[in-house]
C-alpha cells in the first residue's frame, strides 16, 4: 500500500518526499486559483503536465508551456521509476559495491533526470516572466518562481489577494480578437493577385490553433511587394497557403484563376525561391538549369524550347559567362542568381523569394534587387521577405505587414505603398515597423492589436 501511495505522490507532485509534498500542493491550490482568475476551469490546476501548459496560457507564454508541460510529465514519471532503477541494498552488499555494479545505469539517469531538470528551469523562468508581466508586479517576485519550495507563494498570494488582477483573461482575447476581425474580403481582379484567407489553422499539442486570420488584399501586376513581420508572424505560413503549398481556408487568385481548385495548371505560374539554396554543388550552371526546365516547364515542351529558356534566363541574369562553372565554385552572389534563375525558368505570374539576400554584402544585395525590380517591370509579381529592406526599400512599390495578435495569431497589420506604410504607422523605417509591431518582450514596442485594429477599421471604413 505504501508503494502504490508512493507512486500516486511521485505522479501528481513529482515527489514522494513529504518536504516536497507540502510546498507543492499549496502551489497547486494557488494554481488553481490563478486559473480561474484568468478565466480557465481551476481542476487543470490538478492535473499535472496539463497545469504547466493552462498556466502558461496564462502568462501569454503557450509555445513555451508545451515544452514545459512535457517537461513536467517526464519528470513526474522519472520521479515513479527512479527507486527501482537505483536499488539502495543488494543483498547486504555496501554501497561502494552497488556503485560499481550499476553505476553506468546511475550515470545515465542522473545525466536525463538533470538534463530534464535544466530544460524545465528555463522555461519556469519564461513562463513566469510572462506571469510577472500580466499581473503587472515587480520582476524580482521571479526569484520566489524559480524553486518549487518557493512557488507556491506568489501562487497563492496573486491568486487569492484581490490585489493583485491579470491584465488580460484567456477567455477575453478571443472575444477581442474576433472584434477585431477584418470585415468584407479584397475584390478578385482579373489581372493580378487576390487573396482573401479567412484562416489558416493547425492542430498542435491537441488542440486546434489559428495560425493565420482575415487576410485580404489585392496586389496588382506589376508590383514589388515587401512581406514584413517579426519571428513568428507567419510569414512563411503566409506564402504557402498563397502559392498553394500548404491549403488553408482561403480563395487565392491569380489572373482570375483560383490557386486551389486549379493547382496543376497553377503551378507553373508560381514561382518560389526558399531562403536555403537546393543546387549541386558539383554541377555546371547550364546543366543545374537544364534539369530545373524539365521538371519545371510543361511536358508538352520540347527539349529545344527548354534549351532556348535557359540560354534566355542565363542571360537575363548574367550568368552565361559562368555557364560552364561548377556549382560550388560560383560567388555567393552567383549562387543566388542561380537559385532564382532556376523557379524563373517557368516564367511565372507571381514570384516568391525568402530572404534571397541572405549572406550577401550591400552592393550585391542591391544589384540582386534591381534585377528583381526589372521582373515586376515586366509585368510579375514579386513578393519578397527580407531582414534588411531599408537599404532597398526605393526598389519596393508595396508592403505587407504581419503581426501576431494577443492570441499569437498571424494579423495583417498593414498593405499599401510605402510611403503610406510610414504615414500609418508613424515610423520613417521598415525596421522601425518591425519594431513596433514586436512584443515587448521581443524588443518590440508591443503595439500590434492598436494597428490591426487600425487597419481593420479603415479597410472596413474604405469598403
Amino acid at each position: 500500500m505504501n508503494t502504490i501511495l508512493s507512486v500516486a505522490c511521485a505522479l501528481f507532485f513529482g515527489s514522494s518526499d513529504l518536504y516536497d509534498i507540502v510546498p507543492r500542493a499549496l502551489f497547486i491550490v494557488g494554481a488553481w486559483a490563478l486559473l480561474q482568475k484568468s478565466g480557465l476551469k481551476g481542476w487543470w490546476a490538478l492535473i499535472p503536465g496539463a497545469r504547466e501548459y493552462q498556466l502558461s496560457r496564462c502568462a501569454g507564454r503557450e509555445p513555451e508551456g508545451r515544452v514545459y508541460s512535457v517537461v513536467t510529465v517526464a519528470l513526474n514519471v522519472v520521479a515513479v521509476i527512479l527507486p527501482y532503477l537505483l536499488p539502495t541494498n543488494v543483498a547486504g552488499l555496501e554501497q561502494e559495491a552497488i556503485v560499481e555494479l550499476y553505476g553506468d545505469r546511475i550515470l545515465i539517469l542522473a545525466i536525463i533526470n538533470i538534463t530534464l531538470e535544466i530544460i524545465k528551469f528555463i522555461y519556469v523562468i519564461r513562463v513566469w516572466r510572462g506571469m510577472i508581466y500580466v499581473y503587472g508586479v515587480r520582476k524580482s517576485w521571479l526569484w520566489l518562481c524559480l524553486l518549487s519550495y518557493t512557488q507556491w507563494i506568489p501562487a497563492l498570494i496573486w491568486g487569492f489577494s484581490p490585489k493583485y488582477q491579470p491584465e488580460w483573461k484567456v477567455e477575453d482575447i478571443k472575444a477581442e480578437m474576433a472584434r477585431m476581425a477584418t470585415s468584407g474580403s479584397a475584390k478578385v481582379m482579373d489581372e493580378g493577385l487576390t487573396v482573401n484567407l479567412k484562416e489558416r489553422t493547425a492542430t498542435e499539442f491537441f488542440q486546434k490553433k489559428t495560425l493565420l486570420r482575415d487576410i485580404h488584399m489585392a496586389i496588382p501586376q506589376g508590383h514589388m511587394v515587401l512581406l514584413l513581420g517579426g519571428s513568428g508572424a507567419g510569414k512563411t505560413t503566409f506564402l504557402n497557403a498563397v502559392n498553394g503549398y500548404e491549403k488553408a481556408n482561403a480563395e487565392v487568385m491569380l489572373n482570375g484563376s483560383n490557386m486551389y481548385t486549379q493547382y496543376k495548371k497553377m503551378q507553373y505560374e508560381v514561382g518560389f525561391v526558399p531562403q536555403s539554396e537546393m543546387m549541386r554543388g558539383k554541377n555546371t550552371v547550364l546543366n543545374t538549369l537544364m534539369d530545373a526546365a524539365k521538371l519545371r516547364l510543361p511536358m508538352d515542351v520540347s527539349a529545344a524550347d527548354r534549351k532556348a529558356r535557359v540560354e534566355e534566363v542565363m542571360e537575363i541574369f548574367g550568368l552565361t559567362p559562368v555557364k560552364n562553372n561548377l556549382v560550388e565554385k560560383l560567388s555567393g552572389g552567383q549562387k543566388k542568381r542561380l537559385s532564382i534563375s532556376m523557379e524563373f525558368i517557368s516564367n511565372p505570374s507571381l514570384f516568391i523569394l525568402d530572404e534571397p539576400d541572405s549572406g550577401l554584402d550591400g552592393v550585391m544585395a542591391r544589384e540582386l534587387f534591381e534585377q528583381l525590380r526589372k521582373i515586376a517591370d515586366t509585368g510579375k509579381i514579386v513578393i519578397v521577405i527580407t531582414h534588411t529592406p531599408d537599404r532597398v526599400i526605393d526598389l519596393f512599390d508595396d508592403v505587407i505587414v504581419l503581426a501576431k495578435d494577443s492570441a499569437r495569431t498571424g494579423r495583417l497589420a498593414y498593405y499599401g505603398s510605402i510611403e503610406d506604410a510610414r504615414k500609418f504607422f508613424g515610423r520613417d523605417t521598415m525596421e522601425q515597423i518591425v519594431k513596433s509591431v514586436n512584443r515587448k518582450e521581443e524588443g518590440g514596442d508591443g503595439l500590434a492589436d492598436e494597428f490591426v485594429m487600425k487597419y481593420a477599421e479603415e479597410a472596413a471604413q474604405h469598403g
